[in-house]
């Protein structure tokens, strides 16, 4: 355990040269009798510093206290996201048939695969569905300016305004 304890990067096999056992035994003894099992670190966005953390924490606050007060408060908020949307052969398999002569081969048509045709699509929706789609132009940078721009409510994104503050200063 000691050895563990120094460097917990080590393999079951460093570990089991290190000691002098089997690479079978010293796994034994990690997953059964010290009830261990390697983990790999999760891999996120980036990591946040305690201003940005104590800010979503307040934004978040103030968004459960809002919900807790108002019942159609979730009715009234509008989100975003975006993703890339890929080109793809519209022709299905019963459009490509064609009547052959007897023996003939059968013709033969590649599967749909991601075309390099790719164009980001942004996409604002609230709890009924869509509010509004719109493909972002080849080169332009998904970033808070594009958000401002297609906002369809002015003001709305109040909390967002004061994060962006933040985070510039």
């Amino acid at each position: 355990m000691l050895v563990i304890r120094g460097n917990r990067h080590l393999t079951v096999r460093e570990v089991a040269d290190e000691v002098s056992i089997s690479i079978g035994s010293c796994h034994q003894i990690f997953t059964e009798k010290l009830q261990m099992r390697r983990v790999s670190a999760k891999f996120v966005p980036r990591l946040l510093t305690d201003g940005q953390k104590e800010n979503r924490d307040k934004i978040s606050q103030e968004l459960l206290a809002n919900a807790n007060g108002n019942e159609n408060f979730l009715k009234n908020i509008i989100t975003g996201d975006e993703t890339w949307v890929y080109g793809y052969d519209v022709e299905t398999k019963m459009k490509s048939s064609q009547w052959m002569g007897k023996g003939s081969p059968r013709q033969k048509k590649a599967r749909i695969s991601r075309s390099k045709i790719k164009v980001m699509l942004v996409v604002f929706f609230d709890w009924k569905g869509i509010v509004y789609p719109e493909f972002v132009p080849r080169g332009q940078v998904v970033n808070k300016q594009l958000y401002r721009k297609q906002t369809v409510v002015p003001g709305s994104f109040s909390a967002f305004e004061g994060c962006c503050a933040q985070e510039q200063a």
